[in-house]
């Protein structure tokens, strides 16, 4: 066994002596926040195991090897694990992960059979691949600072990854089983807009009475944030065709994609309507070879966020009648759109679950707000929700800041004891049929 897994493995055996002696037993909140304290340094082993595995999304070789460690911690969990490879290569020029093409990383599922017959079934999912390329983890590697831990990727999502494993744990310490089937769904290319593993998220989504998306929980003040709705994503790549030459000798010849492109964006650069959930920025541009030639060929990459499909439709349609306007009309310019992953939209059902996600809030003394009014950012929880009437609720992890910057995405200590203990009572409520 590597050194890497024993801390793992002896957190898992002392729990399980624990639960032998019948200590962690005891279901109130004063003794399961005392295990949840108890639980916390070994949580951070896991997260410093975890950070210091570089798993940008185009970095296979690094998403198997965080696949092999997180697998290898369920099963010593006891769950009966399977790694799914989602076959799908990819080519991602506007990807922070690095370019493509790729071969998207593997998911890690686990399943953990309750003792109900009647028992419900719980979807828990997070994602281990990061926004950074490798090379990245000399300059920042793990640390603790104060009252926070710092890590590239630490807050999105490693730290969901680990409170998932740390939260089967706690279960097991009380020997919880009142339950029909908890499944553990962890994918690798998340950041990429999950190309390869939503079909599959859709899937296990529309199977189980409930899905928990262990995304980060909040800022690093202020209350621990539930999330009912988010934005969904779109991209937009503008492309013009122009004509090459000479930019001393011949430069009237040309036609200037550059100059096409830059007013093809200031032309579409007012779609946005954040009052209403519409966003539309263009973020990345390219153009022309060689600085002595007029260029052929630009492009322009957009990223596009919207609360309803409809809205989608909408700056689509948009964009096409306004690249008719063009400033050289010897070029070409044309638009592709595609969407990506869909809005999440709060329902009654996971309005009601999260009421009550609220009250066991209340009782251990933690401030928690659900908001159900999207904010800008995707989940993966959106594709779970695509097929199934069930409750999806996002922001089960732990608060944090930072996410996709190089040097100052860190975890906020105190929050991880009280989402373990929060986490914890709400599987227990709705596995044993007492939540909504």
């Amino acid at each position: 066994m590597s050194a890497h897994l024993r801390p793992l493995r002896h957190a898992a055996l002392a729990l399980a002596a624990l639960s032998t002696l019948g200590v962690a037993r005891a279901q109130t909140v004063p003794e399961l926040q005392a295990l949840a304290a108890r639980e916390q340094p070994a949580l951070l082993k896991t997260l410093q195991q975890l950070v210091e595995i570089e798993s940008g999304s185009s970095d296979r070789a690094g998403l198997d090897r965080i696949a092999g460690v997180i697998a290898q911690r369920l099963r010593e969990l006891g769950g009966q694990v399977d790694l799914i490879d989602p076959g799908k290569t990819i080519a991602s020029p506007s990807s922070d992960a690095g370019d493509g093409p790729a071969k998207v990383g593997q998911m890690v599922k686990a399943t953990f059979k309750g003792a109900a017959a009647n028992g419900k079934r719980v979807l828990l999912i997070a994602h281990m691949d990061t926004v950074y390329q490798r090379g990245m983890l000399a300059q920042q590697p793990f640390r603790i600072d104060g009252p926070r831990a710092y890590g590239l990727g630490i807050a999105d999502d490693k730290q969901g990854v680990a409170t998932i494993l740390h939260l089967i744990a706690m279960l097991k310490a009380v020997n919880f089983r009142d339950f029909g089937e908890i499944t553990v769904l962890i994918n690798g290319d998340e950041e990429i807009g999950s190309p390869g593993s939503h079909p599959t998220i859709t899937k296990f989504g529309a199977e189980h009475d409930a899905v928990l998306s262990f995304e980060g929980g909040g800022g690093p003040s202020g209350a621990d944030t539930l999330r009912l709705a988010t934005s969904g994503i779109a991209a937009a790549t503008l492309t013009v065709k122009g004509r090459s030459s000479h930019a001393g000798a011949a430069p009237e010849r040309g036609v200037n994609a550059l100059y096409e492109m830059a007013h093809q964006v200031l032309q579409m650069r007012d779609l946005s309507d954040p009052k209403n959930g519409k966003q539309l920025h263009w973020t990345m541009a390219k153009a022309g070879s060689v600085r002595n030639a007029i260029p052929a060929q630009a492009e322009a990459f957009a990223d596009v966020r919207a609360d309803k499909v409809a809205d989608f439709e909408g700056m689509e349609a948009e964009l096409r009648k306004r690249i008719q306007n063009k400033l050289l009309p010897e070029s070409e310019v044309t638009l592709a759109f595609r969407l990506g992953r869909p809005p999440l939209q709060a329902t009654e059902a996971s309005r009601a679950l999260a009421a009550r996600a609220k009250a066991l809030a209340a009782e251990q003394q933690l401030e928690l707000v659900v908001r159900d009014v999207p904010t800008g950012g995707g989940t993966d929880a959106a594709y779970a929700a695509l097929s199934t009437r069930a409750p999806v609720i996002e922001g089960m992890g732990v608060r944090g800041f930072g996410a996709h910057s190089s040097d100052s995405e860190y975890v906020v200590l105190d929050s991880i004891a009280p989402k373990l203990v929060l986490a914890t009572r709400l599987i227990m409520a709705i596995g044993s049929g007492k939540a909504p």
